[in-house]
């Protein structure tokens, strides 16, 4: 029976990897697979999915326009495999349900679980609530435990805390922490002012 999953990490685990090893998997057995790449993401190429061990393949670039139930009905596919899933709109989180359901087409969407303030993507929320299996993939943080956030820099190297959720950069922009240093980097400051009202001003 055909599923939607979601491969969830934070940046550097391998999720583009472990999509292009599915789609190899695919192909051996000489099924038809369906690739799908965010367009705002264009660092390697436009519709190119690529990891950072030097694998990649070429895939069609989604927009929040595209429809990927129109798509697929139109085309032969045996899996769907979706990188950057992160930028996928609610609604097509929705078109991927019933690609599944209706299609019978399974569904592997692989992408960032939440963003460099600690907030989940939309596309992220959405498949977290309705994917039939999620997986989630790890890495680590510079001192040796799993890191499950990322934290984007600034020109200078110093962590952000405010801008638009989506700013396209690889390991110059954001790098991967986990919890307790990605809250001394991030959320330190919102709790100096939480701390620093009047009514708690001799903790200041």
């Amino acid at each position: 029976m055909a599923q939607l999953y979601f491969y969830y990490s934070a940046m550097n685990a391998g999720k583009s990897t472990s999509l292009l090893q599915s789609a190899y998997n695919y192909q051996e057995r000489g099924m038809q697979v369906a690739l799908f790449t965010a367009a705002i993401d264009n660092r390697f190429g436009k519709g190119l999915i690529s990891s950072r061990i030097g694998l990649s393949m070429p895939a069609t670039c989604f927009d929040p326009q595209f429809n990927f139930h129109q798509h697929l009905r139109q085309q032969a596919a045996d899996c769907v495999l979706i990188d950057e899933a992160q930028f996928l709109t609610r609604k097509q989180v929705r078109q991927l349900t019933d690609v599944v359901d209706e299609l019978g087409v399974p569904v592997l969407a692989y992408g960032l679980r939440t963003d460099f303030t600690g907030n989940t993507f939309a596309g992220s929320e959405a498949l977290l609530a309705w994917a039939d299996k999620l997986v989630e993939l790890k890495t680590v943080c510079h001192c040796g435990r799993k890191a499950n956030f990322v934290v984007r820099l600034d020109a200078d190297g110093n962590p952000s805390r405010q801008g638009e959720q989506v700013q396209i950069g690889g390991n110059e922009r954001y790098v991967s922490m986990c919890r307790a240093h990605f809250k001394a980097l991030v959320w330190a400051s919102d709790q100096q002012e939480r701390f620093c009202q009047p009514e708690n001003s001799e903790l200041c």
